[in-house]
């Protein structure tokens, strides 16, 4: 059973915790024992889990990507967004849970998170769950 969720982004590179979306779809699957699949369907965006509690990481973490690949460094692709294509690269487009008696299973510091490098944006979250 795969759940569309749909998110509005801010500003051009972001972080936004989409953990409750995701255990919410879990909840609705009715799937009991699995594995649930949250994929991004663009290629300017990505999936990652990281800590949730100080938001701090995510500021870190987002400085810290585009310090590794600026907005601008002599790409060729016409579009101007080629660093966003790298960034979702470096992310990758999906991550893989557990779930356990109809619930998602993640650390006790755990949120899952869409990256996303060229916004603003209206976007969309694939959840999939197979039990």
């Amino acid at each position: 059973m795969t759940i569309p969720v749909s998110l509005s982004t801010a500003s051009g590179s972001s972080m936004t915790d989409i953990s409750s979306d995701v255990a919410s779809a879990v909840s609705k699957s009715g799937i009991k024992e699995g594995i649930c699949l949250v994929s991004s369907p663009h290629t300017t965006a990505g999936i990652t889990i990281n800590e949730n509690a100080d938001p701090d990481v995510k500021t870190d973490m987002m400085m810290e990507i585009d310090k590794l690949i600026p907005l601008s460094d002599g790409y060729l692709h016409m579009e101007g967004n080629s660093a966003a294509h790298i960034k979702a690269t470096f992310t990758g487009p999906s991550v893989t849970l557990p779930v356990s008696e109809g619930q998602l299973v993640l650390g006790t510091w755990q949120g899952i998170y869409f990256c996303d490098y060229d916004g603003p944006r209206q976007r969309r979250v694939l959840v999939t769950i197979i039990g």
